[in-house]
């Protein structure tokens, strides 16, 4: 854990290095063309990029590819508990050794980077040695100027649901703006997977890839049937009953969906993604802690879920979910300040018994306490701030039968995670 977080803290007080977000190719490009361009060299790229469900998507069909006895590499942003979570070599991760050793080739590159691009480059490098079937890449925000946006004939581009998420990045700040960033610029040669939409973002979509030659695939070339509490996927072909019991939302299941049409056009059999899915759990995403030292010290009665959703279409789905909970609801709240505290916090009216909002521990982007209990109270929530964590936790638990959520970052999603 503390290699990690000194990782991250030389990256960003490196000289030669930006922690702000930049958009833009040119930095990465002249970097991989020094390196001989590595990109070249990884095959069968999938690129997964959208707003909301990326890593849920990535993770379900790298479970599935695994399931299937082939191998797989991914890259991921943001890491939730450590970095190398970003760096899957295929059965294993990137050491922390071989982090710092690529970071350091690249330093003797003389390009100033971003960052993220530093990161992009550690995974680019290390994973062009590999001989794995697939390599699945998750963008960082938005697609035109990403610098995963680095291959010239990908196998697959993956869009997952577009929201008004990354509109900050934006000089309009709206939805049509995102969706051209995201679509307008995806590849002419390659097979399009465009995943569960609003009927206005689907429209425009389908507008952008008018002219688009490669092989698309629309959302309703299948289904998300739900009967009484089960949910099915189904095309015109097949129809799987999704028996993912670590999974609680319909929007998650909508991710599970689309990995799903991905992996059977992959040869992937419907009997491998049947075996594979009671398995699926993803870390930070409505996470139940059933066991370990914060477990522990709660009361027999109480339970804990953790949740990364920044985003008020993400607050919509987890809103969804908890309505149906009958338990008082207690939440935890923090944020990191490039987000939209008032429109993401104004979802869950009616749903918390109590908020207290927190902010992140070893995060010089959070958002402070203060002011979230002020947005809060502002929603006419019930509200009051604490200094961190723990102090949280004890304010809220007691013998009373309830749901204690932590909701509104990653970022502390991963440290409550390590302190589990």
């Amino acid at each position: 854990m503390s290699q990690s977080l000194n990782l991250y803290r030389q990256l960003a007080n490196h000289k030669l290095f930006n922690k702000k977000i930049k958009f833009g190719l040119k930095r990465i490009k002249l970097a991989l063309s020094k390196l001989d361009h590595p990109e070249k060299k990884l095959n069968n790229v999938i690129s997964v990029l959208g707003e909301s469900g990326k890593f849920t998507t990535l993770f379900t069909l790298r479970s599935f590819i695994e399931a299937n006895g082939q191998t797989v590499s991914t890259y991921i942003s943001p890491s939730i508990q450590d970095i190398r979570e970003r760096f899957y070599m295929g059965k294993r991760y990137l050491t922390y050794k071989e982090i710092k050793e690529t970071i350091k080739k690249i330093e003797k590159l003389k390009v100033p980077l971003t960052v993220y691009e530093v990161l992009t480059l550690v995974y680019v490098i290390n994973s062009s040695k590999l001989n794995v079937d697939y390599f699945i890449i998750e963008t960082g925000a938005l697609w035109k100027n990403d610098c995963s946006n680095i291959f010239s004939y990908p196998l697959a581009q993956v869009v997952t649901n577009i929201n008004l998420q990354h509109k900050i990045f934006l000089k309009k700040k709206t939805l049509n703006e995102i969706i051209k960033e995201d679509v307008g610029y995806l590849s002419n040669f390659t097979n399009i997977y465009i995943g569960q939409q609003t009927p206005y973002v689907l429209k425009k979509v389908k507008g952008y890839l008018k002219k688009n030659q490669s092989n698309i695939h629309y959302p309703n070339s299948w289904r998300l049937i739900k009967k009484k509490s089960i949910y099915f996927y189904q095309d015109k072909k097949t129809r799987i009953k999704l028996n993912a019991i670590n999974v609680h939302s319909k929007g998650m299941f909508e991710n599970i969906g689309h990995a799903i049409k991905i992996a059977l056009d992959l040869k992937i059999s419907k009997k491998v993604i049947e075996k594979t899915l009671p398995n699926l759990a993803f870390p930070g995403r409505f996470n139940y802690l059933k066991s370990g030292k914060i477990k522990k010290i709660l009361h027999k009665n109480e339970m804990i879920m953790i949740d990364g959703a920044h985003a008020p279409a993400d607050a919509k789905n987890l809103y969804d979910y908890l309505k149906k909970i009958k338990l008082p609801k207690y939440g935890i709240w923090s944020m990191t300040k490039n987000k939209e505290p008032d429109l993401f916090i104004k979802e869950f009216k009616n749903i918390f018994t109590k908020i207290i909002t927190i902010p992140i521990e070893n995060e010089s982007g959070s958002e402070s306490a203060s002011k979230l209990n002020k947005v809060a109270i502002k929603n006419q929530l019930i509200s009051e701030e604490c200094k961190n964590f723990l102090e949280a936790l004890k304010k809220i638990s007691n013998n009373e039968k309830k749901i204690i959520v932590c909701f509104g970052s990653l970022y502390n999603c991963g440290n409550i995670l390590n302190k589990n």
